[in-house]
């Protein structure tokens, strides 16, 4: 009767969850109904009739032009070549102000989900992962306490092309880089933007410094800011609330043989997740998550110790000799994990993308997910507008681009932060019982597996299902422990779990933006139309 009843309260606060999700869209549906006729007046107001997309400009930029761009773009890392490219293709006279144009050298940024190359496939750019190495990715290998588990991407339904793919980062980015000069109204130019220009509360342009020194200033109607995690132009056009976690240490192990080919392998270890990935043919990535902001010495010795001592004996068996080695040869790297939610302030001339808008934990490698997916979406806003010069107009209508990017990119954020959180070693019993239970779900295959990994991916952008997923793990925790006998110990452990979860989730939840995230057709942006004068 207990073991019944107990599995009745799962099923039955699932299927609550669900319920309170239709509700929502029931609500979301009688709001919308109501308004719709305004809407729809609004629309066919604004909407121009005679927009079109803009010719493709011939001819290439002269070394100090000004004033010549329609669009000039900090940064030429991932979000940046890509929109260069995007941007150029449909026309757009495009600027590119990169800090160093030579090959970058990076830890992360080196797993592309399968949601993110079905993005670069729609942006025409699936050819720059060739002719680099690029690994095929068809799932993750969860491993802990000597148990392992294995979840594939639900990738069924599409081409046999479509997968994750991992690759030495910046081979990627030159290939896209490369690719983007390649158009010839788009300009790639090596210098520092030290400042933005701004007039009557519009951005006009920037002020940088070239290789060789000499001061400048460009102009173009859209300054698109995407030079990184670094960001030193970012405060004037959002609010950013940088958190720092923890710390990633790299290493790369050459030879080796990971247990599950073509899988990204993933350790529960103590105190917190160990990442490896294959990003050549001969090469692995590693990458050790050290909470907190301070890592142990490289140069004295500390690191090499602490991985040899804390990491190494946690790694699975087959990998070990291949993880030593790599320590024993010394090229460790360390870079802070750092997340920071999309609070932007929408300012004419001048818009945010990539890790300078936004950023969420590595752990789940989503980050180039949601950069292509943001650039899908702003060439789409982008396509019906003539030209770029009514900049008021021009950062009315992208508002909505804050908006419409929601689903992905909070699914994923959310996602990222929460699964960190859960997968961390905690000496608190709830904690320990909800990242058991959170292994053991996932083990149980079916839409227990292939749920969340649908989310992981990038395939199945709904924040409604992360939801729903990450409280049937707790419900499941709870359960598990009640089982056989529900003693007053156990009950008061079980509530803490849920109190827990609902302490990882919400506040994560929050920052993204409730409305935004669960229900974004309420939002009047969601609706906005192309401005009639551009």
């Amino acid at each position: 009767m207990a073991d019944q009843y107990t599995w009745g309260l799962i099923l039955g606060a699932v299927v609550g969850l669900v319920a309170l999700y239709n509700l929502g869209l029931l609500a979301v549906y009688n709001f919308v109904m109501k308004n719709k006729s305004d809407e729809d007046a609004d629309l066919l107001r604004t909407r121009s009739s005679a927009a079109k997309t803009a010719s493709a400009v011939n001819g290439e930029f002269g070394s100090n032009a000004v004033g010549e761009s329609d669009v000039i773009i900090v940064g030429a890392g991932v979000a940046g070549a890509a929109l260069a490219h995007t941007l150029g293709k449909d026309g757009r006279r495009v600027h590119v102000i990169e800090r160093d144009l030579s090959e970058p050298d990076r830890i992360v940024g080196e797993l592309l989900q399968p949601g993110g190359y079905l993005k670069l496939i729609e942006l025409g750019l699936e050819d720059c992962l060739e002719k680099i190495d690029a690994q095929r990715v068809v799932g993750y290998a969860i491993f802990k306490d000597g148990r392992d588990a294995q979840l594939s991407y639900p990738l069924e339904k599409f081409h046999s092309d479509v997968a994750g793919r991992s690759f030495h980062n910046g081979r990627f980015i030159q290939r896209m880089r490369e690719k983007a000069a390649t158009l010839s109204n788009v300009r790639l130019e090596q210098g520092t933007v030290t400042s933005l220009l701004e007039e009557k509360g519009t951005i006009k342009g920037v002020q940088y410094k070239t290789k060789d020194g000499q001061e400048l200033t460009a102009y173009a109607p859209l300054t698109i800011v995407c030079d990184g995690c670094f960001s030193n132009l970012r405060r004037s056009l959002c609010n950013p609330k940088v958190d720092v976690p923890s710390c990633f240490v790299g290493l790369v192990l050459e030879n080796c043989q990971l247990p599950y080919a073509n899988s990204g392998h993933v350790i529960l270890a103590n105190p917190s997740p160990i990442l490896f990935y294959q990003i050549s043919s001969t090469e692995v990535r590693c990458l050790v998550d050290i909470p907190g902001q301070k890592v142990p010495s490289i140069s004295n010795g500390e690191m090499a110790n602490y991985l040899k001592t804390v990491v190494a004996p946690q790694v699975p068996p087959q990998i070990y000799d291949s993880f030593v080695a790599a320590i024993d040869k010394g090229n460790i790297r360390t870079m802070p994990n750092r997340s920071m939610p999309a609070d932007p302030q929408p300012t004419p001339g001048a818009l945010l993308m990539g890790d300078a808008f936004n950023m969420r934990h590595p752990l789940t490698g989503g980050g180039m997910t949601v950069a292509l997916s943001d650039i899908v979406l702003l060439r789409d806003l982008l396509r019906p507008l003539r030209n770029l010069n009514n900049a008021p107009a021009l950062s009315k209508y992208l508002e909505s681009f804050y908006t419409l990017r929601k689903p992905v990119s909070s699914t994923i954020n959310t996602l990222a932060g929460a699964l960190y959180r859960v997968f961390c070693a905690s000496p608190d019993e709830a904690r320990r019982e909800m990242r058991d239970a959170c292994f053991d779900y996932l083990s149980l295959g079916g839409l227990c597996s292939s749920g969340p990994i649908s989310l992981l991916s990038g395939l199945n952008p709904r924040p409604m299902s992360l939801v729903v997923h990450f409280f049937a793990v707790a419900v499941y925790a709870v359960g598990r422990l009640l089982l056989p006998y529900p003693s007053p110990y156990r009950i008061w452990i079980g509530a803490r779990i849920i109190f827990g979860a609902s302490g990882i989730i919400f506040p994560i939840i929050r920052a993204e933006g409730v409305r935004q995230m669960f229900f974004p057709v309420t939002v009047p942006a969601y609706y906005r139309a192309p401005p009639v004068k551009c």
